[in-house]
């Protein structure tokens, strides 16, 4: 139980990687807050985790407003004290080539996967700070760190997560926070699901370890970077791709 007694807010807790997550950290003796857009899919991870014995609840919020993410932490800070964990793992794609893609897609990715993690973890903070400790693992991509074709909205938010990661590391680690982020390759995840196989393949190949990562993969990697076995791990990228960076 690496996680007794802990309380995590989970973004994008209903679906995915954020989904396997909830499930892992409630299994450890976490208290875990799915926090989620679709209210059916959050509600379904808590169900879940309550029938296996462990605590959860779903609260509603939209991380692209920082209205909605203040209520949220409000929430969660009234029904379980604390809060000594958060993943910024909520995420979108809205692909295209550069000539094609809009300011609507640019802007609402960026909204979600780069001001959600802001707004998260500017609300988030005060609290931790106020119990002299914390753990916040921010969720970048291979993509943010290489690159990728008809992903200039994505790689950019990605990139920034890397970017933050490494300023709050700073300004929060005398502070007892801990700030690091995961970095995954490709996931077989929604996100992955409408590729072609022909593309896909030419992905794996790409892979010394020739498959696709898992939900579970980066939920580990999550966990201990939540647990006190990374205590003195502060503002790295942990690269989770399968070899694919080399």
């Amino acid at each position: 139980m690496r996680l007794a007694g802990k309380t995590a807010i989970i973004t994008g807790g209903g679906s995915g990687i954020g989904k396997e997550a909830c499930l892992l950290f409630a299994s450890q003796g976490a208290k875990v807050a799915v926090a989620e857009f679709n209210e059916q899919f959050g509600l379904e991870t808590a169900r879940l985790i309550q029938e296996a014995g462990g605590e959860a609840s779903f609260f509603k919020v939209d991380v692209s407003s920082l209205e909605s993410v203040e209520q949220m932490v409000a929430q969660v800070s009234e029904q379980y004290g604390a809060i000594d964990i958060l993943i910024n793992n909520a995420g979108i794609t809205q692909d295209a080539m550069l000539s094609k893609m809009t300011p609507e897609q640019w802007h609402s990715v960026l909204n979600v996967n780069l001001n959600g993690v802001f707004y998260c973890t500017r609300t988030v903070a005060p609290h931790m700070i106020k119990n002299g400790s914390g753990k916040i693992i921010n969720t970048s991509s291979i993509v943010g760190v290489q690159g990728n074709l008809g992903q200039t909205n994505y790689a950019a938010a990605k990139a920034g997560v890397i970017g933050v990661t490494k300023t709050w590391a700073k300004e929060l680690g005398f502070k007892g926070i801990n700030v690091n982020a995961v970095a995954p390759g490709y996931v077989h995840t929604g996100m992955v699901a409408s590729v072609p196989e022909k593309v896909l393949q030419g992905m794996l190949e790409k892979v010394p370890l020739r498959r696709l990562g898992t939900a579970i993969d980066i939920a580990y990697a999550y966990l201990f970077l939540a647990s006190h076995e990374s205590d003195y791990v502060n503002g790295t990228v942990l690269e989770v791709n399968g070899g694919l960076s080399i």
